[in-house]
């Protein structure tokens, strides 16, 4: 992305279907308009992947 948002104040959540014993959980954080920021659960000073909003719907629609 072209000017990558500043996610130090990012509201991250998880996954309502991650456990409570850690594993395989992501995070997303909401109110970055052009991206939808994602993260590992259990790095959360790691990277952050940006996917566009188009790109997540249909990432959501194909897990459903």
């Amino acid at each position: 992305m072209e000017n990558s948002p500043d996610l130090l104040t990012a509201r991250w959540r998880k996954s309502s279907y991650s456990g409570s014993t850690g594993g395989d959980c992501v995070e997303v954080a909401e109110g970055f308009p052009g991206a939808i920021p994602v993260r590992d659960s259990k790095n959360p000073t790691g990277p952050a992947l940006l996917i566009r909003p188009d790109a997540w719907r249909a990432f959501m629609d194909g897990l459903r």
